[in-house]
């Protein structure tokens, strides 16, 4: 078959360790057999944002406002063990916050559901969406170490030099402080993100925080919610017969508990952060899970919401075969795919993408699929595929369909 052309580029970048290997299988098997793949390539491997004191990270960014839509592989955070490890210049901040900041978006993940991998909460039926959002708090905090006897306090400088000080605490010994920020703008931002995604999915949104203990934080995200929804957004939830509610954070654990799903809940960062790896595990599998940066101008970044699998990785340098679940990576380049069809008009891009997640659902049902999987799976006499092994039972799919 002729290639599908693609016209305008998209962002892609490469990343680190298993999912890296993964990257150039995927591109290799299911992409450029099929597609004139056209991208603009950044390599976010740890050692070049080393080697760039991480202005490659940047210029990516900078790269998916341009252009609309970028993919992006796993990349590694470094701790102090990966500092040593690469012998890194300095301890890199993660390429995703800074790829957030700069875009200003919204996060959304949600489960691929397929027969056989069935949620832990038997009652969930439909997926649920987590919608976090991807500025501030403490991805953007600024930390310090006491040492000893003192007083903290947070103080605001006006442009007129005009000083507001509040008392954080009087220290008696050692202890730790922390500074976090947000900006209206960012909230704002975030919560017509979700707004516009609750009324693009005709689904209800949540939103939670804890306004009862945080009276100025977390309530200023509550109020800025409640403003928006009620001057832009009231009437058309209405006309669709969704919803949107806001309660505390530990009320909406519960109601999740209790739902069948199929809703859209909206979390600061960090609980974003916690809760999307949550459900993912609780729908079945971290490899399981689509993740999707949307900014609030309509720029779009798709990745994959787990890491670079180290573990994984260590074995393929030894020689050894994985069985490592692709199949959150090969949905975040053709949500990529997706995006990128629909804004440029191009149908057969769209209709590939959509083939390809089909292929790659169907394989799974088949029986064939990853040892993640595989020890949960309710199907019988399934295959345990190895990493390769698995892309291309998707491949030999793909082609059935096409």
């Amino acid at each position: 078959m002729e290639k599908i052309r693609m016209d305008v580029p998209l962002v892609e970048m490469d990343g680190d360790e298993m999912t890296r290997i993964l990257w150039k299988m995927i591109k290799d098997e299911l992409l450029t057999p099929f597609i004139d793949l056209n991208t603009e390539y950044y390599d976010l491997g740890l050692k070049h944002r080393d080697e760039t004191d991480d202005q490659v990270t940047i210029d990516s960014a900078e790269a998916i406002k341009k252009y609309g839509v970028g993919v992006k592989c796993a990349t590694i955070t470094p701790n102090a063990a990966r500092v040593e490890e690469y012998n890194l210049k300095k301890m890199w901040k993660s390429p995703n916050g800074t790829i957030r900041a700069i875009l200003d978006g919204t996060v959304f993940r949600a489960p691929i559901i397929v027969k056989g991998i069935d949620p832990y909460v038997p009652h969930w039926k439909k997926p649920i969406t987590i919608a976090r959002h991807a500025y501030g708090d403490i991805y953007k905090a600024s930390e310090m170490k006491i040492d000893g006897k003192g007083k903290a306090e947070l103080v605001f400088t006006d442009e007129n030099g005009k000083e507001e000080r509040v008392l954080i605490h009087e220290f008696k010994g050692p202890g730790i402080i922390q500074g976090i920020h947000n900006l209206d703008d960012s909230i704002a931002g975030f919560a017509r993100s979700c707004f516009n995604f609750a009324i693009d999915m005709k689904q209800d949104l949540w939103f939670a925080a804890k306004d009862t203990i945080s009276k100025k934080y977390d309530h200023n995200f509550k109020d800025i919610f409640a403003e928006i929804y009620e001057k832009e957004y009231k009437s058309r939830f209405e006309e669709l017969g969704i919803t949107y509610f806001y309660t505390l954070i530990d009320d909406v654990v519960a109601r999740v508990i209790k739902s069948e799903g199929g809703f859209i809940w909206a979390c600061k960062n960090y609980d974003g952060d916690v809760m999307s790896d949550l459900l993912a595990t609780a729908f079945g599998s971290l490899g399981m899970m689509t993740s999707v940066l949307v900014s609030p101008d309509g720029k779009y970044e798709y990745e994959a919401a787990h890491g670079t699998v180290q573990r994984h990785y260590y074995k393929y340098l030894k020689g050894e075969q994985t069985s490592t679940n692709s199949v959150a990576t090969i949905f975040a380049w053709t949500g990529a795919l997706k995006k990128r069809g629909e804004l440029d008009g191009n149908k057969a891009l769209v209709g590939f993408a959509e083939k390809l997640e089909k292929a790659t659902v169907s394989t799974i049902e088949s029986g064939t699929m990853t040892g993640d999987l595989a020890l949960i799976t309710k199907l019988e006499n399934v295959k345990k595929a190895e990493s390769l092994e698995f892309i291309q039972a998707i491949r030999k799919n793909l082609e059935a369909i096409l």
